[in-house]
């Protein structure tokens, strides 16, 4: 870890965090990480009903908020239990290479098993390696192929589903 990884906390979101992971979430993802659509779209709040403060955690420097993710149960039924989704995990461009990402992923194993979980969910885009690369060292394994599952910036994007068992 280098020094700049050492002035990078992990806390629980927010309310008053909201705008500033409305824009991360707006600069951080580009075509092979993200969906356009939801870069362009216009909110008054980063917070929904399903995903409040308390499913969100945020990287910060100081006061910067440089990264976050949500963590959420992936089913809403009984016999899901156990099951989390990380439904994004976002690393502002400025603060990448720092072990932002690997904080944020430690941070969610430990959430996880805090909370009893005994997976842990996520998908990222097929051409984006560099992430596929960081959930590998954090211990996740592809258990899922989607093939040409979305068009993005007119090109037909592959889906991969991962997870790590706590």
């Amino acid at each position: 870890m280098t020094d700049a990884a050492a002035e990078v906390i992990v806390r629980q979101a927010v309310e008053a965090d909201s705008a500033a992971l409305i824009e991360l979430e707006r600069t951080a993802f580009d075509s092979r990480s993200g969906f356009p659509s939801f870069r362009t779209a216009v909110r008054e709040s980063f917070f929904t009903e399903r995903c409040q403060p308390e499913h969100v955690l945020v990287a910060v420097d100081g006061d910067e908020l440089i990264g976050f993710a949500r963590l959420t149960d992936k089913y809403t039924f009984v016999e899901g239990a156990g099951v989390l989704v990380v439904g994004g995990l976002a690393v502002a461009p400025s603060a990448r290479r720092r072990g932002v990402g690997s904080a944020l992923l430690t941070a969610i194993e430990a959430e996880g098993r805090r909370r009893g979980a005994r997976k842990i969910s996520l998908n990222v885009f097929g051409v984006n390696a560099e992430a596929q690369r960081l959930y590998a060292r954090h211990g996740y394994v592809v258990e899922a192929r989607q093939t040409a599952e979305f068009t993005i910036d007119g090109e037909l994007m592959n889906d991969l589903g991962l997870a790590l068992f706590l």
